[in-house]
């Protein structure tokens, strides 16, 4: 079979879900909605996505590079929409139809239908399921031979007699057609139902009428067609791609300790032999190294983590660790900021912007913001960096070999030389040369008999 085109239907407003955001943009595990059936297009092997929204819906935004947009002027239904992208069929081509809406369709079950729909012979073939309660969906009337004569809509009173609604095999909402007779199809769909609408099943009794045969392809694992109407059914289906994405991971050699309590958004990676305690939380763009153990109570999002890292019980947004850093418990990552091999972050540190040298550590109880710190420090405890004058942030330059005091502030812009020192207690404003020890206190000065002179 050659390349199919699939034309994904994203036009609807999705007024159950009582939202300002489209349907399709609301997210599923990391990902706006209608990137699911995106992406498995493009994995099956698509040679064109279109994808059909409504005007203003703000689809331009968060496309892939290479998917069309074709705009469905009005809601006048799914045939309609199907009449929006026509321009970008080629009646040749085989193209398949499907539902913004239905994220956790499968680059395999894609594949699947364009090989059941070369195989048959048919112009059409539809994916079907059979469900325990088919409330809302389109029936599906078979003839004698088996084969699909019409699907019946249910969205109103009146669409259906209760015959047709007893039925239990129900229209998933994807399609695959011969470019042709699809397109020609589309031309005597008449819109003479309760809403009105332009239904995208009826050009399966045109076909029919046409001499065309129309098959059915029905799928056991009722999942992959799974619709979302409002936000029960959002989190319904993201409950299965969430299990979806977990045991994926399981299966690629990460310990997920508690699935039932770990988030994992679908475009995080993991190494093997990772360890993901319970109730960890693993974000976007987010990419873990080998042997690692995050969590419990861990966040990462959009960080990177090189191999055998640890981080119990922490918050990081936008930070790097590189392979044996140690971060928490109880540490705070802000952007921008980079932990070189062996370097660490311990408890109770809040890091922003900032470069932490190979095998230096932040042990606890510190704020390092707008900093650079060479290999090898230890910074004392409750050390902040004071990065800020009221008008603009300033930097500080920590060397090598630096040994800090607690309770040192450093006021930037300053630089605190290769292997100097910083006395307990200092606040440190102008620079301290390599090897040297900077003070920057009062004086201790004690009052003799302090407690006997405070009673009289």
């Amino acid at each position: 079979m050659p390349a199919p085109t699939v034309v994904i239907l994203a036009a609807g407003q999705g007024t159950r879900m009582v939202s300002d955001t489209p349907k399709v943009l609301h997210p599923v595990c990391g990902l706006a909605m209608i990137i699911w059936p995106v992406r498995a297009a493009l994995e099956a092997g698509a040679e064109r996505v279109i994808v059909v929204g409504s005007p203003g819906s703000g689809l331009e935004n968060v496309l892939p590079a290479g998917v069309e947009l074709a705009i469905q002027q009005e809601a006048k239904g799914t045939g309609d929409a199907v009449k929006a992208a026509a321009a970008h069929i080629n009646r040749d081509s085989v193209v398949l139809i499907l539902s913004g809406d239905v994220p956790l369709i499968t680059s395999e079950a894609i594949a699947g239908l364009v090989a059941a729909h070369g195989a048959s012979g048919a112009a059409a073939t539809m994916v079907t399921m059979e469900l325990d309660d088919p409330a809302g969906y389109g029936r599906v009337v078979r003839d004698s031979d088996g084969n699909v004569e019409r699907v019946v809509e249910t969205k109103a009173d009146g669409d259906a007699t209760a015959a047709e609604l007893a039925i239990a095999e129900v229209n998933s909402g994807v399609f695959a057609f011969d470019g042709g007779p699809l397109l020609d199809a589309l031309e005597h769909i008449k819109s003479d139902n309760a809403q009105g609408e332009y239904y995208l099943p009826d050009v399966l009794v045109v076909m029919r009428a046409a001499g065309h045969l129309v098959g059915a392809h029905l799928v056991e694992d009722w999942t992959l067609t799974l619709g979302v109407n409002d936000r029960v059914g959002l989190a319904a289906v993201t409950a299965l791609a969430q299990q979806r994405i977990i045991e994926g991971h399981m299966r690629a050699g990460v310990t997920i300790v508690d699935p039932g309590s770990t988030l994992i958004e679908a475009d995080v990676k993991i190494g093997r032999d990772t360890v993901v305690e319970p109730s960890s939380f693993l974000r976007g763009a987010t990419v873990i190294g080998e042997r690692c153990k995050i969590g419990p109570l861990t966040t990462l999002v959009d960080c990177l983590l090189g191999s055998e890292v640890v981080v119990p019980h922490s918050y990081l947004v936008q930070a790097t660790a590189h392979s044996g850093a140690s971060i928490g418990p109880f540490a705070y990552l802000r952007p921008a900021t980079v932990l070189e091999s062996g370097a660490k972050a311990g408890a109770f540190v809040e890091i922003k912007n900032s470069h932490i040298g190979v095998g230096s550590k932040v042990p606890h109880l510190s704020y390092i913001g707008d900093a650079d710190v060479g290999e090898q420090t230890n910074l004392g405890a409750s050390t902040i960096t004071a990065n800020y004058d009221g008008r603009a942030k300033h930097r500080t330059k920590i060397g090598s070999g630096v040994q800090g005091g607690v309770h040192v502030s450093l006021v930037a812009p300053v630089t605190i030389g290769d292997g100097a020192r910083t006395a307990a207690g200092s606040t440190i404003t102008s620079d301290i040369p390599d090897r040297a020890m900077g003070f920057a206190r009062a004086r201790q000065e004690n009052v003799e008999d302090y407690d006997a002179r405070k009673q009289e």
